[in-house]
């Protein structure tokens, strides 16, 4: 008998075996998702077409298997990182006008892909700001660039949804910047001598450093800003990492070779500053009072962070975000990821309590009346049975009471593989923490809605006022509380993988949020570990305040905390190079590198701590 027709399980084969013929990426998946389309390692997903496949539907699921084909078969993702510029505006642009470029190769080849990625971008503009746009100042430059900047390569209109907002700059752009603009057309199959055309448009624009600068005085400037800021010890300093479109699939990777912006190096500056000047009359560290539970407004004065209204913000546990049931049925899939990696945890995990333990209890009371028999007196005794046997009792070492923090990014860009191992480390970590007595706390941090949500209601409602700040509902989870033991939040774990949970993230507020948590702790010594796979990123907020208004937040969040905070802060960051954040922090480029890497993390962090603590001596 021959099996049924399955058209939706057709289409999904084939739109699967196009993308890696297309992409020449013979081991990428495709999953499909009724949520944001995402890209990666070798996981790609795309939209959920209906069970009719209505044509449009198909289209718009084709285009982005096309674009994510093209992206893995065009783009080179060491070449993109060297010259991109630092996080912000210019860096939307440098990462939109590379993904049109990939895009109008595919184009120009095939007719068939053209009309898929002409169908998957009038899609994407549609969730864009760029419709909410009124006037030039609220037209987000990235999109309108990259939507420019495709209509030269390719010849396609301006998607109708975006058409009026792209005019209101459009004659801007090409006064700045229109003759090099032009030029892109005569590089887009050369991805370095692109970049250097868009170097030069960046620098049209004023958002870019002139490529035709001398380099030679432009490192004599860099060295003598280090020489006047000493304690920054390079924390500004070039760094290498690969990029990824942000309007499509995952946040970019953090950059590179430009230096930080005048704007950034005052703010930092600034916090330092404000740091240096809180502390005792000594200039000793630890010497000023920290006041936990900081709201935004005891925040230093140079804070210009503001949130619109945290009316519709929350804190929830993840046992309130789905029923007992739908957790049960998440735990028991989170279980079935554990399985592959059940025995390299496992190790990893006891290697962590054999260091823990193994400083908890290192010394000994010898000659002592009893206890365990010291078998290295026992040759004295065999020699002559006058002595005595001789006894030692171990002695615990001052282990200081501890808690560890681990603050989740629960971001769509971390969907997939990176949030199930992200999830899974979680649930080993709390589990082997406990044996060794230390508490644990796993939270996570998103935002309710994509591109805003009851927040930005109120603003459009209320007139739409100038830098109105944060534009987004924050969520902030809790999945593990320190004081309670894991078997019992267990199972909340597994929200991480329910669909549609992953939007956006602020770091700079769930920063804060799970250092308040700390402090309010009476532990002695507390640990803060956050997980991230990119920067900031709200679309909503950054569509209407300055382009590096969230991450110029998170720095100085993260200078407060590390200057004057007794909290120790460590970040792991997940294919984004967080070491520009962190004073400690380190990079992985596979998240199957996570639970090795979060584990010596903290096995070396305690090992620090074990050091200063005395041992027993003969």
């Amino acid at each position: 008998m021959s099996q049924p027709e399955n058209p939706i399980e057709d289409f999904r084969q084939a739109v699967a075996a196009t993308l890696r013929a297309l992409g020449h990426a013979p081991d990428i998946d495709v999953a499909y998702t009724a949520d944001k389309p995402s890209c990666f390692g070798d996981q790609a997903r795309v939209p959920q077409p209906g069970r009719a496949l209505p044509a449009e539907q198909v289209a718009e699921v084709r285009g982005w298997a096309d674009s994510f084909a093209l992206r893995r078969r065009h783009h080179d993702a060491k070449l993109h990182g060297l010259d991109q510029p630092e996080a912000g505006v210019a860096r939307d642009i440098w990462n939109a006008v590379e993904q049109a470029r990939i895009e109008a190769l595919g184009s120009s080849e095939m007719l068939g892909v053209a009309k898929n990625l002409d169908r998957m971008t009038e899609m994407r503009v549609r969730a864009d700001p760029i419709v909410r746009a009124r006037s030039a100042d609220e037209v987000p430059l990235a999109t309108a660039l990259g939507l420019l900047v495709r209509e030269r390569l390719t010849g396609a209109p301006i998607p109708s949804a975006a058409e009026n907002a792209v005019d209101l700059v459009r004659g801007d752009l090409e006064a700045k910047a229109g003759g090099h603009l032009d030029d892109l057309v005569d590089t887009q199959g050369d991805q370095a001598a692109f970049a250097q055309v868009m170097r030069r448009v960046l620098s049209d624009l004023g958002l870019g450093v002139d490529p035709d600068a001398d380099p030679e005085e432009g490192e004599e400037s860099d060295e003598q800003e280090d020489e006047n800021q000493p304690g920054e010890e390079g924390e500004e300093a070039e760094q290498d990492a690969g990029g990824q479109d942000q309007s499509t699939e995952t946040r970019p990777e953090e950059s590179s070779d430009d230096p930080e912006s005048s704007e950034q190096r005052d703010v930092e500056m600034d916090t330092d500053m404000v740091s240096e000047a809180e502390m005792g009359e000594d200039g000793q560290e630890g010497m000023s009072p920290w006041r936990p539970n900081l709201p935004m407004s005891d925040l230093p004065s140079n804070f210009d962070y503001t949130a619109y209204t945290t009316a519709n913000d929350e804190v929830v546990g993840a046992e309130d975000l789905c029923d007992a049931e739908e957790l049960t049925r998440l735990r028991g899939y989170l279980d079935q990821q554990l399985i592959p990696l059940q025995s390299a945890v496992t190790k990893l995990a006891n290697r962590l309590q054999r260091r823990l333990m193994a400083q908890q209890n290192r010394s000994w009371d010898f000659d002592q009346e009893e206890g365990l028999l010291d078998a290295a007196r026992l040759v004295r005794i065999v020699t002559n049975p006058a002595y005595a046997l001789s006894y030692k009792v171990e002695r615990d070492t001052q282990f200081r009471d501890t808690v560890v923090t681990l603050l989740i990014d629960n971001s769509g860009s971390m969907r997939g593989r990176p949030i199930s191992i992200a999830a899974i480390c979680a649930d080993i970590l709390a589990r082997t923490l406990e044996r060794c007595a230390v508490k644990t706390e796993i939270l996570g941090f998103t935002t309710r809605a994509w591109k805003g949500g009851q927040s930005r209601e109120k603003w459009l409602a209320d007139g739409r006022p100038a830098k109105p700040g944060r534009l987004n509902d924050l969520r902030h989870i809790v999945y593990k509380q320190a004081d309670a033991p894991w078997r019992r939040a267990r199972k909340n774990l597994g929200l991480m993988m329910r669909e549609g949970l992953l939007k956006e993230n602020i770091d700079g507020e769930a920063l804060l949020w799970a250092h308040d948590r700390l402090m309010a702790r009476r532990e002695d010594r507390r640990i803060l570990m956050v997980i991230s796979d990119g920067a900031p990123v709200d679309d909503s907020t950054l569509s209407v305040n300055s382009g590096n208004y969230l991450e110029r937040h998170l720095r100085q969040v993260i200078k407060v905390i590390e200057n004057r905070s007794p909290v120790e802060l460590i970040a792991i960051g997940i294919g984004h190079d967080v070491t520009r954040y962190y004073a400690k922090a380190v990079t992985i480029m596979d998240a199957e590198q996570l639970g090795g890497t979060i584990i010596d993390q903290l096995a070396n962090l305690f090992e620090t701590e074990g050091k200063t603590a005395g041992r027993g001596r003969r």
